[in-house]
């Protein structure tokens, strides 16, 4: 297991480059005020990590927020992704232009393909590529990437991805593709670790909770921690976003840790990768 050690920590990815392991999610936050406040009470909690994405709406908040704050650019990890419909070389390419103009940024830290569309993804990728060897994004990496697209992407391109950024929870766990990305030192990246708010409703997290002297979301974050799985809960509430980072003074036991992952179910709250409308 890599060190845990307090909110500013970081994995490493296969190019040397540094990834905060816990983040602010963005998604459904407003393109105001509200996304603004979330990522100022993120920063002043100590988050380093930030995670968007175009089809968000929010890039010009996100970017107001980052240039309002007393923290430096160098020291924030902006994270956002190309949508479905910009994918293809060219369309990559002035999406991203489009993102960074959004965000008014001079580069990115990490971007993703949000979705693999099949028959765009490599040409995606390729884009990608080009786009980090002239230095604009420093990692570069996939979400939702099942195993098989994975070697396909790996098959017909150059670089491996840096990140795979995928929905995980208790209920959907899918070892296999966090080993298969393990092996390939793929970091391994969680949306969606509250299972949209259902993981309330599980007994067993509720006993791990009193028995930790912590809330069921903190216990569900430094699992994904402690499974060396790069989380970003999403928040807007101040109280929240705190509590969400609060994480660091506990560690789960190898045997609750593997109760935990007895609860998969293989089942998702969001799309599937293999039958998403694109």
């Amino acid at each position: 297991m890599r060190k845990i050690s307090d909110i500013k920590g970081t994995f490493q990815l296969h190019n040397g480059v540094h990834m905060p392991y816990l983040g602010l999610g963005v998604y459904q936050a407003d393109n105001d005020q509200e996304v603004i406040n979330a990522i100022h009470w993120a920063l002043e909690t100590g988050y380093r990590h930030i995670d968007t994405a175009s089809i968000y709406r929010n890039e010009e908040g996100v970017g107001k927020a980052i240039d309002s704050s007393a923290i430096p650019r160098e020291d924030i990890f902006v994270v956002s992704k190309v949508w479905n419909d910009d994918q293809g070389y060219e369309n990559t390419l002035q999406a991203f232009d489009d993102s960074l103009k959004r965000l008014q940024l001079e580069y990115l830290d990490l971007y993703l393909i949000h979705w693999p569309v099949a028959g765009k993804y490599v040409d995606t990728w390729k884009a990608l590529e080009k786009l980090y060897k002239d230095k604009r994004i420093r990692a570069i990496g996939v979400s939702n990437f099942m195993q098989h697209h994975l070697e396909d992407l790996m098959e017909q391109t150059e670089m491996v991805p840096m990140v795979n950024q995928m929905e995980f929870h208790p209920y959907l766990v899918q070892q296999n593709l966090i080993d298969f990305c393990h092996q390939h030192k793929i970091q391994y990246e969680a949306w969606s670790p509250m299972m949209q708010g259902k993981i309330f409703e599980l007994p067993i997290l509720d006993n791990l909770a009193k028995k930790y002297k912590k809330t069921v979301a903190q216990i569900v974050l430094r699992w994904d921690l402690q499974k060396g799985v790069i989380t970003i809960p999403k928040s807007v509430k101040k109280e929240r976003i705190k509590s969400n980072a609060d994480l660091f003074d506990f560690e789960l036991s190898e045997e609750d840790m593997k109760h935990i992952d007895s609860l998969d179910k293989n089942e998702r709250i969001g799309p599937d990768p293999n039958n998403f409308d694109f």
